[in-house]
């Protein structure tokens, strides 16, 4: 191994040490993670390019709010919904109910990369960034099958709305 090459390892080796003192943070399984994510956006992107359809110069507004809403409702089914549980269980353990029908969850701790992924699948926020991806990528080569698929999403997203506010409906009328 080159000097440089040794100087360019210790001093990463230096700042995942440095990062969290006392802590195991999988910030290796998080650089593999985004560079998973990087992969299929570079993939897709030469997808999309080789489709010869193009980029739109913009998404109409409808369809952004469409994805959007979409987005939000898959993010949150996978990160936390009851029934997707066994498919997080791999990587999470159970902590406790969440909001009605979803579950709270943790990361497993091993082996780093299960922590990493248990992040992530546990994380609303973070998985909308992929969902979003899919969506985004899906909307640029099947526009109209995406709009149906984003539509089913939106639909329960707004029922789920309706749900909620029915219940605080009628949890204020009985007192």
């Amino acid at each position: 191994m080159t000097a440089t090459a040794e100087r360019v390892l210790h001093g990463a080796e230096e700042a995942m040490r440095s990062y969290a003192p006392g802590e195991e943070r999988p910030l290796l399984d998080h650089a593999v993670l985004v560079g998973v994510y990087g992969t299929a956006v570079a993939g897709l992107s030469l997808l999309v390019r080789r489709r010869r359809r193009g980029i739109p110069e913009r998404i109409p507004a409808q369809d952004l709010a469409l994805l959007s809403v979409a987005t939000h409702k898959l993010s949150r089914l996978l990160a936390k919904d009851t029934v997707t549980a066994p498919f997080r269980a791999p990587f999470t353990r159970f902590k406790g109910a969440g909001a009605p029908g979803e579950v709270n969850e943790e990361p497993r701790q091993d082996p780093p990369v299960r922590h990493a992924v248990g992040e992530l699948v546990t994380c609303p926020f973070c998985m909308a960034q992929w969902v979003g991806t899919g969506f985004l990528f899906a909307y640029l080569l099947a526009p109209r099958a995406t709009r149906a698929a984003a539509s089913l999403f939106t639909m329960v997203a707004a029922s789920d709305a309706l749900q909620y506010a029915y219940t605080a409906l009628g949890e204020s009328v009985d007192g």
